[in-house]
């Protein structure tokens, strides 16, 4: 059976009842129909309150580096859940909501895979609350209030040459990578070059994920910088007065969203930010619902440790307070044997010189991960064409650098096949080992920051600004933003910034050829190597298999 003709088969219960495994009763749920709910605010703030005096244990769900042979990082994150509950331990997973982008595109959803999904499946995958959908309309809303206020007689003196403001999508369309607007004469706006980001890759998508009320949201959007004025000082959103109207439109979207397991364990979706080009977590408000609730919390963080983790660690936890108790490596058989430079046609065939070639891609991850204090188990997510010789190998290596590497079968098994794993990750959540730090100190220059994440995280030689990047970075900290901490937008595909060098990657050299200011967000994004904030479609876009017949029922959505 497909990944959606599992889900389709569940017989999902009631989300009330859901609510009710973790204490929160029906009047606190705002119903999106029968199976998907928001928290009201009210139960937001007790929730809020309650994770402040006393929380679950956080455990971290991240990967190796991706491959074209897939890890299965959701689908480890929700069997290990639905794993926690069936060794007697009361679980909540936390999960960001898919964009529609890599749905009719090429990754795939974010609900997992076989007998361990959250659910509904098709909704989550697609509209789910509209969440996505509003952060577009607000981060729109933003863009046409900019251009409005260029027309009518641009009172802030805003130089056009400088709108750092782009629209969104939440789709890839590569045509809408660069545009020009206000075209058709004097009506019709001010001529300027334009850009589409993806939905997901928006400031307001990270603003949302960081804040936890609507105040906070509110002065989040405030600062926005939006622009410089011909004198070469910033222009923030909040000088145009208009914050209140953005804030309208995300008075639902800070609330986060409920839904289940194939197994019934409670699960909080929501917010999608991009670990490649954004920070890669779910909510803050998310996270803190299920720490509320529950006794331990699984999370993931997008991509690889390189990515979505180091984001995770440097900028969310270090932003909402939260100290991870312990993390999770998923690794595949496959996917190492890939970075140990077997084709994936040959994957199918037995190769431990390969794998142990693939699986210096693995200890670096395990090693960067104790750069942050953290204790690591990694998850090997099984294949049937994994052979016994490989998967010992495997747990000798991991062994060797002082790791457990356990076997996670919750694809084909759901919770049962994660017993073991649960177990494994249980024991370190309680033993209390880790002693989570950030990489860096937030007093050290903007561009210090940045090369301590490329030599220490990434493994590179040295970094190599732009001289427009490094005169950007100085202005950042002249105006006040030097405190702030980094993101780093490069390729998922490999450690370093060039998807061609798999494995691990060593003394080479990291260009940073732009970076950005997120000051509603709080962070500064480096771009790295050919990054883009747009996404296209492949040859043979997923949409090729997507249909719905007459009965509302969906197909090929995976």
């Amino acid at each position: 059976m497909t990944d959606i003709e599992i889900a389709q088969a569940n017989v999902m219960a009631p989300i009330t009842e859901i609510a009710q495994k973790i204490d929160i009763p029906e009047d606190k749920l705002e119903l999106y129909g029968k199976y998907k709910a928001k928290i009201t605010f009210d139960e937001l703030k007790t929730l809020q309150e309650k994770a402040a005096k006393k929380s679950g244990k956080l455990i971290l769900v991240t990967a190796v580096t991706p491959t074209a042979a897939g890890e299965g990082k959701s689908t480890v994150s929700i069997g290990l859940a639905d794993g926690i509950r069936k060794i007697g331990k009361k679980s909540v997973v936390a999960l960001r909501e898919p964009s529609l982008g890599p749905c009719f595109g090429v990754k795939g959803g974010a609900c997992g895979g076989g007998y361990a999904q959250i659910v509904p499946m098709e909704d989550i995958n697609l509209h789910f609350t509209g969440d996505i959908h509003a952060i577009s309309i607000a981060n729109n809303l933003i863009a046409a209030l900019i251009d409005n206020h260029l027309q009518q007689g641009n009172e802030l003196n805003i130089d056009p040459r400088t709108i750092s403001w782009k629209r969104c999508v939440d789709l890839n369309d590569r045509a809408l990578r660069n545009i020009t607007i206000g075209l058709g004469g004097r009506l019709q706006g001010v001529p300027r070059e334009d850009h589409f980001s993806i939905a997901v890759a928006s400031e307001i998508m990270a603003i949302v994920c960081l804040s936890k009320t609507i105040t906070e949201l509110k002065q989040r959007i405030d600062r926005i910088v939006i622009a410089q004025n011909y004198n070469k000082e910033n222009v923030t959103f909040g000088q145009l007065k208009c914050t209140g109207a953005v804030a309208s439109l995300l008075k639902d979207v800070i609330k986060p969203n409920l839904v289940q397991t194939l197994e019934k364990t409670p699960a909080f979706v929501h917010g999608g930010p991009f670990a490649n080009i954004a920070h890669g977590c779910n909510s803050v408000n998310a996270t803190i619902c299920a720490l509320a609730t529950g006794d331990y919390v699984v999370t993931e963080a997008g991509f690889a440790a390189d990515l979505g983790a180091e984001k995770f660690l440097d900028i969310k936890c270090r932003s909402a307070g939260l100290k991870p108790d312990a993390v999770v490596i998923v690794a595949t058989i496959r996917a190492l044997k890939m970075h140990g430079g077997v084709a994936k046609a040959d994957l199918n065939k037995p190769d431990c010189t390969a794998l142990e070639k693939g699986f210096e891609n693995l200890k670096t991850h395990i090693e960067n991960i104790s750069k942050f204090g953290l204790k690591a188990v990694v998850a090997v997510n099984k294949f049937i064409t994994d052979t016994d010789e490989e998967i010992n190998l495997l747990q000798k290596l991991c062994s060797q650098i002082g790791t457990n590497a356990v076997l996670s079968e919750g694809w084909g098994k759901g919770g049962e096949g994660a017993k073991a794993l649960a177990e494994a990750v249980v024991k370190i959540a309680d033993s209390g080992e880790s002693k989570y730090h950030p990489l860096y100190e937030l007093d050290l220059p903007l561009a210090e920051k940045i090369s301590t994440i490329a030599t220490q995280i990434y493994r590179a030689e040295k970094v190599e600004f732009d001289s427009s990047a490094l005169k950007k970075l100085k202005t950042f900290e002249e105006n006040g933003y030097g405190k702030l901490p980094v993101c780093i937008a490069k390729t998922q595909n490999s450690i370093s910034h060039d998807p061609k060098l798999i494995g691990a990657p060593k003394n080479y050299i990291f260009p940073v050829r732009d970076v950005q200011l997120y000051a509603g967000a709080g962070f500064v994004v480096a771009l790295a190597g050919d990054i883009m904030t747009m996404p296209g479609l492949p040859k043979a876009p997923a949409a090729l298999d997507i249909d719905v017949d007459d009965d509302g029922v969906i197909s090929g959505l995976f």
